[in-house]
């Protein structure tokens, strides 16, 4: 995983889009729908990385991410 950090154009008055940043704020929309992941009732941080985890491929699999290519 890349981090960037994007930092604003100097002179920059009011609001300018940020690239990009729609694809981060998109996924959390989805995670928002897992129940599970809106409170941390979990003692191990190990245990809630596995249930974001499985809540995502359960995401990318219902989008058809994972599709099966032709040789």
């Amino acid at each position: 995983m890349d981090l960037q950090v994007i930092a604003k154009p100097e002179g920059q008055t009011g609001f300018v889009l940020l690239p990009r940043r729609w694809v981060v704020e998109r996924s959390f929309g989805w995670a928002a729908r897992f129940r599970r992941l809106a409170r941390d009732y979990e003692r191990l941080a190990l245990t809630m990385h596995q249930f974001h985890f499985l809540a995502f491929a359960t995401l990318l699999l219902a989008k058809g991410v994972f599709r099966a290519t032709s040789p």
